[in-house]
């Protein structure tokens, strides 16, 4: 296990180190939870168009209920596992960049990682008849938003995909949950 963390911790430095103030702006905007706004609105709009109101109505609910599950679960690893995120590690500050605004308490695993790719699986697969190909941007969103958590010094690059593994599964249960309702109900 002190291998793995060890790899873990060789890799974020060189990941995170990869930045330059040039795109730090750039990264705080991509890590930041309300510039995908845009993005939802128009994942909403497509739910519409394929499943009529109702339906949006049902996926509205089981997409609320699919967010707090990963903000829940990420929420009680890292109070359980408790393992410090990299920018609570003073012994780093001259080796490590941290540009974000804050730094949480503990990281494993990234709330972020979870919830991006929690969604980009659920809607990519809830669409994948209507946009076939929207399923892999959706998953390049994700991984770029996971990304963002190691440039901005926050997560290491195992929370990152643990958060990214759990949020691919929970993304897919909810996916299914949201299937039998909406050809339960519509």
């Amino acid at each position: 296990m002190e291998t793995l963390v060890a790899y873990d911790q060789e890799l974020f430095l060189f990941l995170n180190n990869l930045g330059s103030e040039t795109w730090d702006g750039f990264w705080l905007v991509v890590t930041n939870k309300l510039s995908s706004i845009p993005l939802y609105a128009l994942l909403l709009f497509f739910i519409y168009q394929k499943f009529g109101l109702k339906g949006m109505l049902i996926t509205m609910v089981v997409v609320a209920a699919m967010i707090t599950a990963t903000d829940q679960l990420s929420d009680f690893f890292k109070n359980f596992i408790q393992r410090p995120r990299p920018c609570k590690l003073f012994s780093w500050e001259e080796t490590m960049r941290f540009i974000a605004p804050r730094c949480g308490r503990y990281g494993y695993f990234s709330g972020h990682a979870t919830s991006s790719m929690a969604t980009a699986v659920f809607a990519g697969l809830a669409l994948q008849s209507k946009y076939r190909n929207l399923i892999f941007i959706l998953l390049f969103w994700a991984v770029f938003v996971g990304y963002s958590r190691i440039y901005v010094g926050v997560h290491y690059p195992l929370d990152v995909l643990t958060g990214m593994v759990a949020g691919g599964i929970l993304g897919f249960t909810f996916y299914r949950i949201q299937q039998f309702f909406v050809a339960k109900y519509t």
